[in-house]
């Protein structure tokens, strides 16, 4: 088995050749999943709480057992 015909062995003595880039990818990566995040946390917030049930038997008692 050949492995320097991997692709992912050539990336990787690639990017340890240059780590001043690789870093740099890492570092765009890290901002664009921190955006990412922030826009998901935003829609989220945006979902309106469903009200509460004022009428009928489901969603007005909490009913446990010890």
């Amino acid at each position: 088995m050949n492995i320097a015909n991997n692709a992912g062995v050539g990336a990787a003595t690639s990017a340890a050749q240059d780590p001043t880039a690789g870093a740099a990818q890492m570092l765009l990566l890290k901002k664009a999943l921190d955006s990412q995040a922030a826009v998901a946390a935003s829609l989220i917030q945006a979902i309106p709480q469903p009200p509460l049930a004022t009428e009928g038997l489901v969603g007005r008692n909490l009913n446990t057992l010890a």
